[in-house]
């Protein structure tokens, strides 16, 4: 088993909530590898760093991505996480991922 990869686990996390919106934490930490805190510190410094929102509906998290938002990194601050997520998923990433129940304040909808 190799010792170290060429994505981080926050990058790996946020390609997890783009091929699933609604992915739980606790899912998200199997799929990398990680315990669930570190998967719940990663969303956070996501939803933090603008690159994420995070809409709750019902007990469930749903992941809005911002592809717009430049990286932080000096070597790649010219390009945008959509230009990423692009290269490495061989697409466009997919437009706003909310489900239909959050309406733009980003509350539930009443059912």
């Amino acid at each position: 088993m190799p010792t170290w990869t060429f994505l981080s686990n926050h990058a790996l996390s946020l390609l997890c909530v783009v091929r699933t919106p609604g992915m739980r934490l606790r899912d998200i930490a199997v799929e990398v590898g990680i315990t669930e805190r570190a998967a719940h510190r990663i969303m956070s410094d996501l939803v933090e760093g603008g690159y994420l929102t995070r809409h709750r509906v019902g007990r469930r998290n749903f992941y809005e991505v911002h592809p717009e938002i430049p990286l932080r990194h000096q070597l790649v601050q010219n390009l945008t996480l959509g230009e990423l997520l692009s290269g490495l998923l061989g697409r466009q990433p997919p437009g706003p991922s909310v489900p239909a129940e959050v309406d733009e304040r980003g509350a539930g909808a009443a059912v």
